[in-house]
């Protein structure tokens, strides 16, 4: 796994454009295997330290989000279940499932570029994350989601 330690110099809002991109960069990928375009990735002290995308058609497993795979390298990475100085960048609002993964884990910030307005979380069951857990939505938030627009427009 590479590991990126992006410049602490630098202030949060340009981190998290920069851990937004590789998010989106996993979101391609998932694009171009015909999974639905979501990436995530874990960042704990300036490090990537987990990530993931969508792999629920390639393991016909409905639990494979991207937040999914990444919630459990970064615990893999550690050596623990608990991620509570950690932060997951996501492209896309996570759904209840993932939220409910990031409160067990204890995640301390979320940081998601498009809204889901029919699945996320803040839709569905808004108070069902860890009340520590910090979030940031609208990072990258137009690129994020014109790749799940172009994505959903291919499938009709």
């Amino acid at each position: 796994m590479r590991i990126y330690n992006f410049e602490e110099t630098l202030p949060q809002e340009k981190l998290d454009e920069l851990y937004m991109k590789e998010a989106f960069s996993l979101a391609e990928q998932a694009f171009r295997e015909d999974e639905v375009p979501i990436g995530a990735v874990i960042v704990a002290q300036n490090k990537i330290i987990g990530k993931g995308y969508n792999l629920t058609e390639r393991l016909n497993d409905v639990t494979a989000h991207a937040e999914m795979q990444a919630l459990t390298a970064a615990a893999n990475f550690l050596g623990g279940k608990y991620l509570k100085d950690c932060t997951l960048y996501v492209t896309v609002e996570p759904c209840v499932m993932c939220a409910g993964a990031s409160y067990w884990t204890q995640v301390s910030r979320i940081v998601y570029g498009a809204v889901d307005e029919k699945r996320g979380y803040t839709v569905v069951a808004p108070n069902i994350l860890h009340p520590k857990t910090q979030i940031i939505g609208g990072v990258l938030e137009e690129q994020c989601g014109a790749l799940m627009k172009t994505f959903f427009r291919s499938k009709r």
